[in-house]
C-alpha cells in the first residue's frame, strides 16, 4: 500500500532549508533588495513586512516564521516557502516592464509542456466560452485590467514579482487561448520552478472566483 504524504512530509525539507539560508542573509540587504520592509525589533531579530498577492506577511528574522499580518496566524506552508524564497532570491534588479512566457524563463521550456497543464490549459477550459465570467473572477482577485487579447488583467504577486493572464475567447475561426505571463525580471526573484507554482496558484484562484469559492 502506498503512503501518500503529507503538505508537511512533501514541503518540510524545503522549508526547513529557507529558514536555515535566512539566517545566514544580512536583512537589510534582503529587504533592500526585494522592496520589503524590514524593522529592527532587538540587536539580534527583526520582522519583514512583505506584501503577498496585495496583503501582508510578517516574517520574524532570524528565525523565518510567516504569518498572516492582519490575523497573525502562519500561512500555508506553500506560501511560506514562496515568501521566504523571494527574499533569499531577491537581488534588486530592476522590473523588466515586459511580459515573458514561462518557456522563455531560465530551465522553463523543458516545463513548459507541464506548466500548460498547470495553469494555461486550465484557464481554457474554464474560461474559453466566458469572457464575463474572466473578467469578474480576474477584478475578484485583485487584478489590474492591461490592454492585450480579448482581456488582459496584471497581477501584483510581490513588490518586484508580476504576473498576467491574458484570454482570447473561442469564435467561429479560432479556438481559445490563455496565456500566464511573467515580467522579465521575474527570475531574479524566484526561482523557475516556483514560478511555475505561482501559475497554477494563479490558475487556481480565477477558476475559484468563477465559482464563488
Amino acid at each position: 500500500m502506498i503512503k501518500v504524504r503529507t503538505v508537511e512530509e512533501r514541503y518540510g525539507p524545503a522549508l526547513k532549508k529557507a529558514r536555515e539560508d535566512l539566517q545566514r542573509t544580512d536583512p537589510y540587504k534582503m529587504a533592500f533588495c526585494s522592496d520589503a520592509s524590514y524593522r529592527q525589533t532587538t540587536d539580534t531579530s527583526g520582522v519583514f513586512e512583505v506584501p503577498y498577492w496585495g496583503k501582508p506577511c510578517l516574517v520574524s528574522y532570524p528565525d523565518g516564521e510567516v504569518q498572516d499580518a492582519d490575523t497573525g496566524e502562519p500561512v500555508p506552508i506553500v506560501t511560506q516557502i514562496l515568501v521566504l524564497h523571494y527574499l533569499l532570491h531577491a537581488d534588486g534588479t530592476p522590473m523588466a516592464n515586459q511580459w515573458v512566457a514561462f518557456r522563455e524563463l531560465p530551465g522553463g521550456l523543458g516545463y513548459d509542456s507541464a506548466f500548460q497543464g498547470r495553469a494555461d490549459q486550465r484557464l481554457v477550459r474554464e474560461f474559453g466560452h466566458d469572457l464575463d465570467g474572466f473578467i469578474r473572477a480576474a477584478e475578484a482577485l485583485g487584478g489590474e485590467r492591461i490592454a492585450y487579447g480579448d482581456a488582459g488583467f496584471l497581477f501584483r504577486v510581490f513588490p518586484r514579482l508580476w504576473m498576467a493572464v491574458v484570454l482570447y475567447v473561442a469564435d467561429e475561426e479560432f479556438g481559445a487561448s490563455a496565456r500566464v505571463l511573467f515580467d522579465g525580471a521575474a527570475d531574479h526573484y524566484l526561482p523557475t520552478e516556483d514560478l511555475a507554482v505561482l501559475g497554477g496558484i494563479l490558475a487556481g484562484g480565477l477558476i475559484k472566483k468563477a465559482r464563488g469559492k
